[in-house]
């Protein structure tokens, strides 16, 4: 199986059971995805914004959360871990309603016991209007019989 198509299949996993990606979330879609990596892009609506007719705040904490799970999905863990530290550094406005975002998130270390990822928002000129970064443990994820780790690479040790 491909990364691409078992990063899919973890985010439909998440839609189908979690409460606030199908509401908030729904219209994300994974572009790329390659071990350690995942691109996706989703276009701007309405409760995504806050009072402030731009993209910022809540929304982001979500997709950063969300991106961070994918990415660590891609080193083929199905089960992707809880949230130990999530941050968000704005560096613009993200956009308006009916604009489209952009991010590339990547999983910079895999260890055994947590994962951490890193996050670029960009606008659709491709300027990066904020990053963020996202801690995941994981040693429980390990377990999952749905997991390809071999399949997708080797195991990184810390």
């Amino acid at each position: 199986m491909t990364a691409l198509r078992f990063v899919r299949s973890v985010w439909e996993s998440f839609r189908a059971t979690s409460g606030l990606e199908p509401r908030l979330l729904d219209n994300l879609r994974v572009t790329a995805a390659r071990p350690g990596t995942v691109n996706f892009e989703l276009d701007i609506q309405k409760e995504h914004t806050t009072q402030h007719p731009s993209w910022r705040d809540n929304s982001q904490y979500g997709y950063l959360d969300l991106g961070g799970s994918l990415a660590v999905a891609s080193r083929g863990l199905f089960a992707t871990g809880v949230s130990t530290d999530l941050n968000v550094t704005y560096l613009s406005s993200g956009g308006k309603v009916g604009d489209k975002i952009q991010a590339e998130v990547t999983c910079d270390k895999f260890g055994k016991t947590l994962a951490y990822t890193n996050i670029k928002f960009m606008n659709s000129k491709g300027e990066v209007f904020a990053r963020g970064s996202h801690t995941k443990y994981i040693a429980l994820a390990w377990k999952d019989p749905k997991n390809i780790v071999e399949e997708l690479g080797e195991r990184k040790e810390s």
